[in-house]
């Protein structure tokens, strides 16, 4: 029997039974929750690894030097008269860069100069009286005592042509310092006198220094260590030699731009540095802009051989964990993201070469890292292809 008491519940009862009813009938028309590769799941860009055939390079510190230097310094003393040079410019092998006080050493050589003529003379009369002689001691009109000191007078006289003549050769030597010239074509840099200076023979200051920068040698440092590691590579064939075991050298400035010239690996020290651990070795390259100048920090890269097989992952892909170690995200074969641990060695452009952590045929994530979670499930498309068209809009539903 129904009474008063029941009759507030009915309302009640029927609007939740209506409420039933429609989410029933509705059902069919909602979309799916999240699943693997489900449309709730974040979309993902991805790179199928393949192995590669990558150079193998050595990026190593080092400083640019002079390919030839010359520090000029008197070689007479005397009064500086004239400075023939611009400083900073270009000069030549025999250029007269400086001219001392010649009026000394121009008197100096026409006195030995006479004394030449003096001792030449000398010998003319010794010889025409060892002749003389030669003939008279035969008829013994002469001692050959007096004969003996007519032949030594004359080799005396032939002796002192001999020290007269070095004596000019000096003199016109001295004289010929008078005129400090360039011993080597190249740069010549500031000059430490000025005319009117006073300045000795070998004296310990350079008046200034020439240097030849084109070519131009760049000193380099390597490990002993990681010399040993690239001979056991070499060795074991996990690198193969450069053709013709050339090295080429690519230079990284002090800006970070790449030289524009490559230049050639020229020698390595054949010891090791005991304080150091390390070796030398010395590239040259053309500088014939004169870009490069002595004592520039640079980076230098050389192509040592050639690694098969190696793994290249874009520097985007790679993050790092608290402990500072590489990391890559994965997409296995479940479209779920894994987290993977890598080691990377040399970066070639914007790739590094992986050591460990993945392998051919891995699909790591290189676009929307930030969507993806360890664990969760993602939408995955390959790098390069071409986007899946989007899903029609539903129609909406006709009224009733």
């Amino acid at each position: 029997m129904l009474t008063c008491r029941n009759l507030p519940f009915m309302p009640l009862g029927l609007a939740l039974a209506g409420a039933l009813l429609i989410t029933a009938c509705g059902g069919k028309d909602q979309p799916p929750g999240p699943g693997v590769g489900g449309p709730g799941a974040p979309a993902v860009t991805v790179l199928t690894l393949k192995a590669e055939s990558v150079p193998v390079a050595t990026e190593l510190p080092g400083r640019t030097s002079p390919y030839l230097i010359a520090e000029l310094r008197p070689q007479v003393t005397g009064i500086v008269k004239e400075r023939l040079f611009k400083e900073g410019s270009e000069v030549k092998a025999g250029q007269v860069l400086y001219q001392i006080a010649p009026a000394t050493y121009r008197a100096a050589s026409d006195s030995a100069h006479a004394n030449l003529a003096r001792a030449e003379a000398n010998v003319e009369a010794a010889r025409l009286k060892a002749e003389r002689y030669a003939e008279l001691v035969k008829i013994e009109a002469v001692s050959r005592q007096d004969n003996d000191e007519a032949v030594a007078a004359l080799k005396q006289a032939q002796a002192d042509v001999g020290s007269a003549r070095a004596a000019l050769d000096k003199a016109n030597i001295d004289l010929g310092f008078t005129r400090v010239t360039s011993p080597i074509t190249g740069r010549i840099g500031r000059s430490a006198v000025t005319a009117g200076a006073l300045v000795t023979a070998n004296q310990a200051e350079a008046l200034a220094t020439v240097q030849k920068l084109d070519p131009i040698y760049v000193d380099l440092t390597q490990s002993s260590a990681e010399l040993l590691r690239m001979r056991r590579d070499l060795e074991s064939g996990r690198l193969q030699r450069a053709a013709g075991n050339a090295v080429p050298v690519q230079l990284v400035l002090e800006d970070g731009s790449l030289y524009g010239s490559e230049g050639k690996l020229a020698f390595s020290e054949v010891t090791v540095d005991e304080g150091t651990g390390s070796v030398t070795l010395r590239a040259v390259f053309p500088n014939p802009r004169g870009e490069l100048l002595p004592g520039m920090y640079v980076r230098a890269r050389l192509t040592q051989g050639t690694q098969g097989n190696a793994i290249l992952l874009p520097h985007a892909a790679v993050s790092r964990t608290p402990r500072g170690e590489g990391q890559a995200m994965v997409v296995n074969a479940g479209n779920m993201v894994e987290p993977r641990i890598i080691k990377t060695g040399q970066s070639i452009g914007d790739k590094w070469v992986v050591t460990e952590g993945l392998v051919p045929g891995d699909r790591v994530i290189v676009e929307g890292l930030q969507k993806a979670r360890p664990g969760s499930p993602v939408q995955a498309q390959e790098a390069g292809a071409a986007a899946a068209p989007a899903a029609p809009a539903a129609a909406p539903a006709s009224a009733k």
